[in-house]
């Protein structure tokens, strides 16, 4: 019997890279492999035709709700998953920087280990160049020092955009962030719940499209949570 698989696409004005993200899913060999996939985008109100363009490709579609802000879109299609069937579920940026059939090795990691969480760590993989900056591959290594020092629980990459999740790990995550640091509370709070986290090292390549990070600001807002979430493991407000 096939196992439901959702895979989370989160997606801001992503009309160019998001038809090549989707073809390049390794659909058939996820099949063969015993998963039922179901692709789910999480769009952020896009206004460059993502949404049309979803729709083309036959995807099932999230449409973010009147608050702005990745976190707001990922806590929502935790939400549906939540409310599907499914036993996994898989997320990375439709952004073209991911490559989508790596989808299996953090799926074999999930599945083979003692792991509830697997993140693809761009930082122990292979960055393709200009894919990263210099700026930006200082910060990423930074925010993840301070979230192991404070956490005391090993990860590379604090700010990847591909994990692979149990349904159990998603059940018991508490998450109340807005926008861009929501993959490094998704950390905290799998920290706080005592979730087992393993990771497998992933290429990353050039985005297509303009960048959506801010990088001076979204690093602020990135390191206050993992603070916040050192001394509040459970989020205070959740809207």
């Amino acid at each position: 019997m096939s196992r439901g698989l959702t895979i989370l696409l989160p997606t801001l004005n992503e009309v160019s890279a998001l038809p090549n993200v989707v073809n390049a899913l390794p659909i058939d060999i996820l099949e063969y492999q015993g998963w039922s996939p179901n692709i789910l985008v999480a769009d952020g109100r896009s206004t460059d035709g993502t949404q049309e363009i979803a729709s083309k490709l036959g995807l099932e579609i999230i449409v973010q709700g009147p608050a702005a802000g990745k976190g707001f879109g990922m806590r929502e299609a935790f939400a549906r998953f939540l409310d599907s069937d499914d036993e996994v579920l898989v997320m990375l940026d439709a952004d073209g920087t991911y490559n989508p059939k790596e989808i299996t090795r953090l799926l074999k990691h999930l599945t083979s280990g003692e792991y509830d969480v697997v993140i693809g760590s761009r930082l122990r993989g292979s960055i393709e160049p200009g894919a990263m900056s210099r700026f930006n591959w200082i910060g990423n290594h930074i925010l993840t020092w301070t979230a192991v020092a404070l956490y005391r629980i090993f990860v590379s990459d604090i700010c990847t955009g591909y994990w692979a999740f149990k349904r159990e790990a998603i059940e018991k995550m508490q998450l109340n962030s807005k926008s861009f640091e929501i993959e490094a509370e998704m950390f905290t709070s799998c920290a706080n719940e005592g979730l087992r986290m393993g990771e497998v090292p992933i290429s990353y390549a050039a985005r297509i499209g303009e960048s959506k990070l801010g990088s001076v600001g979204d690093g602020v807002k990135i390191l206050r949570k993992l603070l916040v979430r050192r001394f509040f493991p459970r989020p205070v407000n959740r809207v």
